[in-house]
């Protein structure tokens, strides 16, 4: 689920409102309630929503999950950021963020693309490679290694220099390699990221990570929920396994009604999102006939703030909204960030032909 920034008016007392409303949401039985503690207090991971009422959560607990979810480890925490104003600083670049020292250098010269003085400082500095900058306040990329700066995923120049992928060999070749956290973290996010692709990158970014021990499988659901198809190409290629998810949101009908047999409960639900997501109508409808539910919020992964139908609309794809509407889908189920149904979503991105399909559902 996509990480809530905290404004620059942010105050504590706002926060601890937030938080009692939380816990009566989830006392009265809200699924939205359920959906964001399931993901952001650690309690209660892969709980499913018909065990959540007869369990313990507490004000505390309410307070723990909005600090996660604004992208802080602890309630303490977001207050002292609150109370420094640190969450200012959220308005930079992550290059600016970063402060003055070897750390900012290296990267630098990576973003130069200059090898030889990337190459001395390493060496000068061989612990560099290990180190880790540490940014608060979002869903991702919050302790990143020099190697995975270099996807350019979040946006930081929205450019790579040309020779990227001989730079990811230098810092593997560096110690970088010994870190499998960070490789395959570096691979979600070159085969997530569009400037890598545009950058003409991709490609060789994974496949050069997957030499040195990156697991493709762990990319693939990142991949497709970002409908990155050329990469989730070449994952497949360097060893992924072809899911029910996989096929699913890549449209392979055959591929699906063989996998869809006997497909457990979760894995049905995040390939109903993902196909939704990309598409793939007919898929839908398959999905939806072996069991998965269209009212579900889509689980993590699969853009876990909104449901298929959320979906569908935001990727601009009218016979995948047909299909869930068709379907059973609930019109009247918002999304957890905005509070809006999906047709207030169509009407507010201007989808108009899928507008007409909500406001007179067959």
């Amino acid at each position: 689920m996509p990480t809530k920034w905290l404004p620059d008016y942010a105050n504590l007392d706002h926060l601890k409102y937030q938080a009692k409303d939380l816990l009566r949401d989830f006392r009265s039985g809200q699924k939205s309630a359920y959906q964001r503690i399931r993901e952001f207090h650690p309690r209660f991971l892969n709980i499913p929503d018909s065990e959540m009422q007869a369990a313990t959560f507490s004000l505390s607990d309410a307070q723990l999950a909005m600090a996660r979810e604004y992208g802080y480890a602890s309630w303490p925490r977001l207050k002292t950021v609150l109370a420094e104003k640190h969450h200012e600083e959220l308005q930079l670049t992550h290059n600016d963020r970063l402060p003055d020292g070897p750390f900012k250098q290296a990267l630098d010269f990576m973003d130069d693309g200059d090898e030889t003085r990337l190459l001395e400082h390493l060496e000068q500095s061989p612990m560099l490679i290990h180190e880790t900058a540490n940014f608060e306040g979002g869903n991702y990329f919050s302790n990143p290694t020099l190697l995975e700066f270099l996807p350019e995923n979040p946006f930081r120049h929205e450019s790579m220099p040309k020779n990227a992928v001989k730079i990811a060999e230098i810092l593997l070749e560096a110690g970088a390699k010994t870190n499998r956290r960070a490789i395959d973290e570096t691979l979600v996010l070159a085969a997530s990221g569009r400037i890598c692709r545009e950058c003409g990158m991709q490609a060789d970014l994974i496949k050069l990570l997957c030499r040195y021990g990156a697991d493709p499988s762990a990319a693939m659901h990142t991949a497709l929920a970002h409908l990155e198809f050329a990469a989730t190409q070449v994952l497949l290629e360097c060893g992924a396994p072809l899911t029910l998810t996989t096929a699913a949101t890549l449209g392979d009908v055959g591929a699906v009604e063989s996998l869809i047999l006997n497909a457990p409960d979760a894995e049905l639900q995040l390939a109903l999102a993902l196909s939704a997501n990309a598409g793939r109508s007919g898929i839908v409808t398959k999905l939806l006939k072996a069991g998965a539910d269209p009212d579900q919020y889509n689980p993590p992964g699969g853009h876990s703030h909104c449901t298929p139908l959320h979906s569908a609309v935001a990727s601009d794809q009218r016979a995948a909204v047909v299909a869930l509407v068709e379907g059973g889908a609930d019109l009247s189920i918002k999304d957890i960030h905005h509070g809006m149904t999906a047709l207030e979503w169509a009407v507010y991105m201007k989808r108009e032909a899928i507008v007409d399909v909500l406001r007179s559902p067959l």
